[in-house]
Parts: C-alpha cells; sequence; structure tokens
C-alpha cells in the first residue's frame, strides 16, 4: 500500500516535523543549484561514505557527515516519498513524546541506520544519502504506538490503484517485510549502489527499542483517554 492518510488526529502543532520537512526541502533545492560534478564532490566531502566512516567510526567528521547525510536527497522520487512518510506518521509521534525526545528519537535512529549500513558494507566507496534511515525509526515508533490506527492508501493492482484502509501495524509491518527480504537479498551486492535497505532495518529496529525505554520514561495517556482518542478518530473519519 501507498498511504495517503492516517486517521490519528494531534492533539498540538508538529512544528517539529515540518520543520524537518522544510529543511529536506531547502537543503534539496540547494543540491539542485550545483552542477552534476560540484554535486558528486559535495556529497562525497559532506555526507557518509562507509569506507572513510569504517576507518574513523567515532570521529567529529564522521558524526558531522550522519547528520548531514539524513537532510540529502538523490532525486525528487526520493525527497517526495520521504517527506510523504515523515508528514503522515510523524506528526503523531511528535505528539505523544514531546518534540525533544523526538528529534532525539529522529537523530538516533539517523545513526542507527547509517552505522547499520557501514556494517554490512565497510568497505563501500558509495555515498549514503537521505532522510530514510531517521523517517525508519519514526515508522518503528508509531508502531509502537498506535499499531490499531486505520491507514488509508492506494494498493497497486495491475495498472490501476485501489483505495484501501488498513491497520497500521499491516501497512508499517508489510513495509518492513520488503525492506528485511530485498535487505537480505542484496547481501553480496551492496556495492552495487541503490537503496540501503539495511539502513532502513537499523533505523526502524532502534525507533521501536527506543520507543519502548521511553514509554517507561515518559507519563502516557491513560487508558480512557487513549480509549475516548480511538473515538474521536472513529467519529472524526467514519469513511
Amino acid at each position: 500500500m501507498l498511504p495517503l492518510r492516517d486517521m490519528n488526529p494531534t492533539r498540538r502543532f508538529p512544528i517539529l516535523t515540518y520543520l524537518l520537512i522544510l529543511l529536506n526541502v531547502l537543503v534539496f533545492l540547494w543540491e539542485l543549484s550545483l552542477s552534476p560534478a560540484a554535486l558528486d564532490a559535495a556529497l562525497t566531502d559532506l555526507s557518509v561514505v562507509p569506507a572513510n566512516v569504517s576507518r574513523n567510526l567515532l570521529s567529529l567528521e564522521t558524526i558531522l557527515d550522519v547528520i548531514r547525510s539524513m537532510f540529502f536527497h538523490a532525486g525528487w522520487g526520493h525527497l517526495l516519498s520521504n517527506m510523504l512518510y515523515l508528514y503522515l506518521f510523524g506528526d503523531n509521534v511528535e505528539d505523544r513524546l514531546g518534540r525533544i525526545l523526538y528529534l532525539v528519537l529522529y537523530l538516533a535512529s539517523g545513526f542507527a541506520a547509517a552505522f547499520a549500513q557501514v556494517v554490512i558494507d565497510p568497505t563501500s566507496p558509495i555515498v549514503l544519502v537521505g532522510a530514510s534511515g531517521a523517517i525508519s525509526g519514526v515508522l518503528g515508533s508509531y508502531l509502537v504506538l498506535f499499531p490499531g490506527v486505520r491507514v488509508r492508501g492506494i494498493v497497486p493492482l495491475f495498472y490501476i490503484g485501489m483505495w484501501s484502509e488498513w491497520p497500521a501495524w499491516l501497512v508499517i509491518g508489510l513495509w518492513f517485510v520488503v525492506q528485511l527480504f530485498n535487505g537480505v537479498a542484496s547481501l553480496g551486492a551492496a556495492s552495487a549502489g541503490g537503496v540501503a535497505f539495511f539502513a532502513h532495518i537499523g533505523g526502524f529496529v532502534l525507533g521501536m527499542i527506543l520507543t519502548w525505554i521511553l514509554m517507561l520514561f515518559v507519563p502516557q495517556p491513560p487508558r480512557d483517554y487513549r480509549q475516548q482518542m480511538l473515538y474521536e478518530r472513529a467519529r472524526r473519519y467514519p469513511y
């Protein structure tokens, strides 16, 4: 399914999620202003290259490379698909965790994603760019916090798409299964480029684990309140 809407209104305006989307878009517009040669040089110098990271794993330059890599994208499709998932699922995670912990989860997932891909292919000279790893952590967090929320989207069927509605656990769970399957299938061919599936896996798993930990320390809405919210969601989105 291509998710387009979740039936999960927020209590507060998701300012951080929107700022992250804006920053990603602005960085991509800067990328478009560069010539192909200048862009290649910039990405090589400013983003994660596994062969470089494996030689300087905990250096300041590596830390900065990982952070910068989260805001670079390889094309319009790469950017738009990432921003769609961040827009759909990030607002509710921000709403539940609060802005500071949400930012911690986002950045930590991005680091876990980058290092997971480096571990898989430590000698690769291919740059790793994109917010996918950090957003995968947001998806993992959403799965823990809101597994039963309804998600609407389009299910491709041959040359047409069918409008459908699935629970979040199924939408996100199938997404993770696809990443896992493709990641295993890509073993031995990681240096060929393409999608960094193990970055998605690493970010997703870290997002789930960190959310479970945070839920032990962050006061959660009472059970009665959560049930009332589910009722309000169902009433607000009856179709």
